[in-house]
């Protein structure tokens, strides 16, 4: 698949928001109950994605001139990670129409890529539990489970993981 992953730009907010919907609609059913996927696709505000601010670095992936997939990354990990990690994927995301198709795989390799860039030696994340086994096959592994607030008072499990990327250098 012919896909292009550049810098995400403030224009791309809506395509970001709608990808981000589609991908929590159709596959995080995989994982979660029908209540806590709408609580967790609820009130998704493009205004919040965090594009264009100096802690994260957000990319898009393109197909097509499509705006297929999404990711962000900071290089100062939350203190709500219980590894010890330097930085954080927060976010990969995939417009279900080209799930398991790689896109996600060019997304994580260029956060981990700007992740070394800003020196960052460990990454750390919250991955649903549909998307561990995805994150395992990039390499990283499990550290503990969360149960977090999706909203709407719905609850559910996310799998912390953390990937050492000093040996890969």
């Amino acid at each position: 698949m012919d896909v292009t992953v550049r810098e995400a730009v403030p224009d791309d907010a809506p395509r970001i928001r709608a990808v981000h919907l589609d991908a929590i609609e159709a596959l995080g059913g995989e994982a979660y109950s029908d209540e806590q996927v709408a609580a967790w696709a609820h009130d998704r505000d493009p205004a919040e994605y965090p594009i264009e601010t100096t802690e994260t670095h957000a990319v898009v992936a393109e197909r097509e001139k499509r705006l297929v997939g999404f990711g962000w990354m900071r290089p100062d990990a939350e203190e709500y990670l219980k590894a010890p990690v330097d930085g954080e994927i927060t976010a990969v995301y995939v417009d279900p129409s080209v799930a398991r198709q790689g896109v996600g795989t060019r997304l994580c390799t260029e956060l981990e890529a700007a992740a070394r860039r800003h020196g960052v030696e460990s990454l750390g994340l919250w991955a649903s539990r549909n998307a561990v086994p995805f994150y395992e096959a990039q390499g990283y592994r499990r550290v503990t489970e969360h149960t977090i607030g999706f909203g709407d008072g719905v609850e559910g499990t996310v799998v912390e993981m953390q990937k050492q990327l000093t040996s890969e250098r």
